[in-house]
């Protein structure tokens, strides 16, 4: 990464069919609960098949020219409920149920029913995994405590703003242990910062930094609008955005292809690195280059260069993988030709 414009993904990558039910995957949306009914491998052989996936998605990522890699999200049924589901004070046997982002259904999630805590680590192997298989600098991705506050029931705590700062605190615990095992990159997702834009407000910079409390080297995180295959009409204003200058996190990743965000919102954040969408996964056509170049180029009008790091929209996990990695190659060219660009 010792060039302009790195490339990196948001986090996840399209899970082959022969490892996930990619139609029961897009059908139900992202889940909240463990579904290990997803899974078309048995149990007993479902760890080495996801490790063959991982690797799948690694030569991908490196093929495409991606610089900084992650491993996929390979083994999660969803971003957020691999370690969701991992913590004490979650009822092993009964859901819980909140209103979705959207707020016009009910989805089932955990319910919390005593303190949380962080009893073992959740994602060490899935870094050490990559690190190994890899040369390139590495990002791990994990749910931040907003979200995890707002994607859980609570049936414990007094006020919602204290459950923030335990998921924060089991949170800043995992996030030591995924640095010792050699994450260059530790990402929070919070996309329900802005779902909940007044909530947000009264609690959520202060968990992010509980969350981020003692962690040395680059940090990152990510909001958005929604996943492509399901939010279609997206606002072009974020709603909680220039708050995150206070917060102690090293770069914001935001969506922007998609949505043509308005990116004079990130004047606030100058001093922040800002990982830019500027792949559209809403389209199943892949972008040439050039198309790719523009949009950076329009990014550059907002962010220093020497502050900018590319990457496709947000939810790329439900693409057919053709079209997966030739939108990361795309990308990678496009960023190719802005740096041929600014050299000259």
């Amino acid at each position: 990464m010792a060039h302009l414009l790195p490339t990196t993904v948001v986090g996840s990558y399209p899970q082959p069919d022969w490892l996930i039910d990619r139609a029961a995957l897009i059908g139900q949306g992202p889940v909240r609960v463990r579904a290990q009914k997803l899974w078309r491998v048995a149990d007993e052989f479902l760890q080495t098949a996801q490790d063959d996936a991982t690797i799948l998605a690694i030569r991908d990522m490196e093929r495409a020219g991606i610089d900084i890699i992650t491993d996929g999200e390979i083994r999660r049924e969803s971003y957020s409920n691999h370690l969701a589901t991992a913590l004490d004070g979650i009822d092993p046997e009964r859901p819980g149920h909140v209103v979705n982002r959207s707020g016009v259904g009910q989805i089932p999630v955990p319910l919390v029913v005593g303190k949380i805590k962080r009893k073992r680590p959740v994602e060490v192997r899935d870094v050490e995994f990559l690190r190994r298989n890899t040369d390139r600098t590495i990002k791990i991705t994990l749910p931040g405590p907003f979200t995890l506050t707002q994607q859980a029931e609570n049936a414990f705590y007094k006020d919602e703003a204290e459950l923030a700062m335990d998921y924060a605190a089991a949170v800043n615990e995992e996030i030591r242990d995924l640095k010792r095992a050699g994450a260059d990159v530790v990402q929070l997702d919070e996309p329900w910062l802005q779902a909940r834009p007044e909530k947000a407000e009264r609690y959520g910079v202060a968990a992010i930094n509980r969350a981020l409390d003692g962690i040395a080297g680059p940090t990152a995180l990510h909001l958005c609008f929604g996943y492509a295959y399901v939010a279609r009409n997206k606002p072009s204003g974020y709603s909680f955005l220039p708050q995150l200058a206070a917060s102690k996190v090293g770069q914001i990743s935001i969506e922007a292809a998609q949505s043509n965000a308005d990116l004079s919102s990130l004047k606030p954040l100058a001093g922040k690195d800002i990982i830019l969408g500027v792949v559209d996964l809403d389209n199943p056509r892949i972008e040439s280059p050039q198309e790719i170049a523009a949009r950076i180029w329009h990014g550059l009008d907002f962010v220093a260069s020497e502050r900018l790091i590319l990457a496709p929209d947000c939810g790329m996990k439900y693409m057919p993988r053709d079209i997966a990695f030739g939108k990361l190659r795309a990308m990678a060219d496009g960023a190719a030709i802005v740096r041929r660009e600014i050299g000259g």
